[in-house]
């Protein structure tokens, strides 16, 4: 029997969440049956259970996608039909994006202007771009050996087990279906157990689209059955995780000890960002990430223009248009980031704002609420300053030279990413050169577009997520040689 769909009121609005695993476009039980709760963020209650898929779940998941791959009709699937499909998933979302908002606004903790200028938007440029590779994705041909003709085909992988992370989760589920379908393989995706429930809604609309049964399915579940259950199966030929870098590990471990397969990797970052003494500072201030090194003849100006912005920072009801920031993810989360604040006071760095619970915010004591902190004096080999904190607090340290801060900057295992701030595009030149990153911003952060790669140096990861770098994941290269009179290989000059 079919799992039952739930109704949650979200912004005024009744949205219909299906609460089963997504397998051969239907809805169904777990294996065992077993179920877990979605909290609410804002205010720690469990608003819907779902299913809990495990390793069983995940085989059975598996097998549809390898029959749905291996068949006939999608093997002759023309291309055109992938986009036309993707597109229609699409329009489906423009046309359900403010329910995709409210429930990703619900399950994640983001506010109105995080959901809906940057996660529903998103989603749907990725769909229609990938639409737009579907039918583009082409091989080489060749008359270089005299005697051959040689040509090379782009194939699809197979079937691709994806994992993706509860910090954007409808975001990171478009990134990883969308290349996977265009180039023809079929998916097998587990959404992060804190947020699951953007992934059920968009497999409803996946089947509303007329998608192939089996081409897309989802499992709901913890990361040390399922997640761990894709990483090891012999059925799955390709893998793609966005997470920490310890579970990245743990994947690559698991995949290599299997069957080998095909691993790409989105990991964890300590980004850093640079402010030189010529930056802007209204904009620099608007444009940080959490690892920030100022130069010393700014310093103090910077600290005081930032600390003036951060105290208009609204936290509370996600829902409320006005608000800045709403509560972190889930308890874990929060236990982690408060933390790591400690750990910031313990170490020596100064708290110059925030650093507690957000009591205001919390209305009666519910919630995840935390004040946007800043620690300064920072030192280089302290947690806030090394470690991915996933939360409101900033560790600022500063630098007397370019080619001092280039040597912070790379201290780091991670290379997701960087920023700097400059009016000398010289300068910017040189220093977005030097830093060991996958993505550098100058005078502005944390842009991502689906049509550029977006992925990490060092231990941030192993290949590119987005843009045509994508395509690469999800596509086997064959060489084809026709012999056209090529003499014996003894006799090849």
């Amino acid at each position: 029997m079919a799992p039952a769909s739930k109704t949650l009121k979200i912004d005024g609005k009744d949205i219909s969440i299906p609460t089963g695993l997504f397998i051969n476009n239907e809805f169904v039980e777990a294996k065992e049956k077993a179920v877990f709760g979605i909290e609410n963020p804002a205010t720690g209650e469990i608003v819907i259970e779902v299913q809990e898929g495990r390793a069983d779940d995940v085989d059975i998941a598996v097998k549809a996608a390898r029959k749905t791959f291996k068949s006939k009709e999608f093997k002759e699937m023309n291309p055109a039909g992938r986009a036309a499909l993707l597109h229609k998933l699409a329009d489906l979302m423009e046309q359900h994006k403010d329910e995709l908002c409210a429930i990703e606004m619900l399950d994640t903790g983001k506010t109105h202007k995080q959901a809906s200028n940057l996660d529903v938007p998103g989603s749907i440029g990725t769909l229609k771009y990938y639409a737009g590779w579907a039918d583009k994705i082409l091989g080489q041909a060749s008359f270089n050996v005299p005697g051959t003709f040689s040509y090379t085909r782009r194939e699809a992988v197979g079937v691709c087990g994806q994992i993706i992370p509860w910090n954007f989760p409808l975001l990171m589920f478009t990134w990883k279906i969308a290349p996977a379908f265009a180039c023809g393989n079929t998916v097998v995706i587990k959404a992060a157990e804190a947020t699951p429930l953007s992934a059920l809604y968009m497999c409803q609309l996946i089947k509303d689209a007329g998608f192939p049964a089996g081409a897309i399915n989802l499992i709901n579940g913890y990361g040390k059955n399922a997640g761990a259950a894709i990483a090891s199966h012999m059925g799955i030929d390709k893998v793609a995780f966005t997470g920490s870098t310890v579970t990245g590990r743990a994947i690559l471990k698991a995949a290599a000890s299997s069957n080998l397969k095909k691993v790409t990797l989105e990991l964890g970052g300590k980004s850093p960002n640079i402010v030189f003494p010529d930056a802007d500072l209204k904009k620099a201030t608007c444009h940080t990430g959490t690892r920030i090194y100022v130069h010393e003849d700014i310093y103090d100006d910077f600290i005081k223009t930032y600390t003036e912005r951060l105290q208009k920072v609204k936290v509370g009801d996600n829902f409320d248009k006005e608000v800045d920031q709403g509560p972190q993810n889930s308890k874990m989360q929060y236990d982690k980031i408060l933390s790591y604040i400690k750990s910031g006071q313990d170490e020596g760095a100064t708290l110059h704002l925030g650093g507690k619970i957000d009591e205001i915010a919390q209305k009666g004591g519910k919630g995840y609420f935390i004040q946007p902190t800043i620690f300064t004096d920072v030192k280089p080999d302290m947690k806030i300053m090394r470690e991915e904190i996933f939360g409101p607090v900033v560790a600022i340290s500063k630098f007397k030279s370019e080619e001092e801060v280039i040597d912070f900057a790379n201290d780091t295992s991670y290379g997701l990413a960087a920023g700097i701030h400059t009016k000398d595009y010289e300068r910017a030149i040189r220093v977005t050169s030097a830093l060991e990153a996958g993505t550098v911003w100058v005078n502005m952060y944390n842009f991502v577009h689906w049509s550029m790669p977006f992925g990490g140096y060092k231990e941030s990861g192993i290949g590119r997520e987005c843009g045509d770098s994508a395509l690469e994941n999800y596509t086997e290269i064959k060489t084809v040689y026709f012999n056209m009179g090529l003499r014996a290989p003894d006799a090849l000059d």
